[in-house]
């Protein structure tokens, strides 16, 4: 059986090939990392993925999920962002992602009440994930 392993392109850890994709980071600002994947997202590489996403350092504080360079997107892969939404919870990470006509197409299907946080393009989603998180309503009991 072929190990699927994501492998370093020569020179970067920024960069790597896992299966039949490659996943991409940058930060275009301080504690900002734009992570994104190119090919095909399925059971075989979506867990690299998501450890590959969530390899940032302490200071990371914004996400931006690049889906865009997706032409391939399986049902795992929900599970995946699943899994990506809880984790950068639990890191106080805020995080959006950008999905392809792939990812799209399933998201529809998966999250129909569009629970995951999702932008246009990159240059929004940057905008998104800086702004002020939306405050919810606090329910305040009722005295007697």
């Amino acid at each position: 059986m072929p190990n699927h392993a994501p492998e370093s392109m020569p020179g970067t850890d920024n960069k790597v090939t896992c299966h039949a994709a490659y996943f991409e980071r940058q930060h275009p600002q301080p504690s900002t990392a734009v992570v994104s994947a190119h090919g095909e997202l399925d059971a075989a590489n979506c867990g690299a993925f998501v450890d590959f996403a969530m390899r940032t350092d302490e200071q990371t504080q914004w996400l931006v999920v690049d889906l865009t360079g997706l032409t391939f997107f399986a049902t795992a892969g929900f599970s995946a962002l699943h899994n990506l939404n809880v984790r950068c919870a639990g890191e106080d990470i805020r995080w959006t992602l950008v999905p392809s006509v792939a990812v799209d197409r399933l998201l529809r299907l998966c999250d129909p009440d569009s629970t995951l946080p999702i932008c246009a393009d990159t240059e929004t989603a940057l905008t998104a994930v800086h702004a002020e998180p939306t405050r919810l309503l606090e329910l305040i009991p009722e005295t007697s």
